[in-house]
């Protein structure tokens, strides 16, 4: 299969608390990211959301991640939408303002 995506994701165990920010019933789950990259994320979850739903995503990073990746900080309070859901987890598109630029490796 030819592989179609401009930015390269690395698999980076981040823990992850989401918030749905537009439900009648707001949800909280806490996961683990599989992978990340420069424009969004993949979060294996049991849990389906529909597409395009806006999310608050707030990461938290161990102090021993790699150096090349400092301003990943930056995902406190982060904001994106669900693009692909599906029975094994879900794939968030970042928001303009969550994007990680030492994610940015084309």
């Amino acid at each position: 299969m030819l592989e179609t995506r401009r930015f390269k994701r690395f698999n980076l165990p981040l823990p992850v608390r989401l918030e749905t920010l537009e439900s009648e019933r707001e949800e909280v789950l806490d996961l683990v990211v599989r992978d990340i990259s420069y424009t969004g994320t993949f979060i294996p979850s049991l849990r389906v959301f529909p597409v395009g739903t806006k999310l608050k995503l707030d990461f938290t990073h161990p102090s021993d991640i790699h150096k090349e990746f400092k301003d990943i900080n930056i995902l406190k309070n982060c904001a994106g939408k669900v693009v692909r859901s599906q029975y094994n987890g879900i794939a968030i598109k970042f928001n303009e303002e969550c994007k990680i630029e030492s994610l940015k490796v084309i």
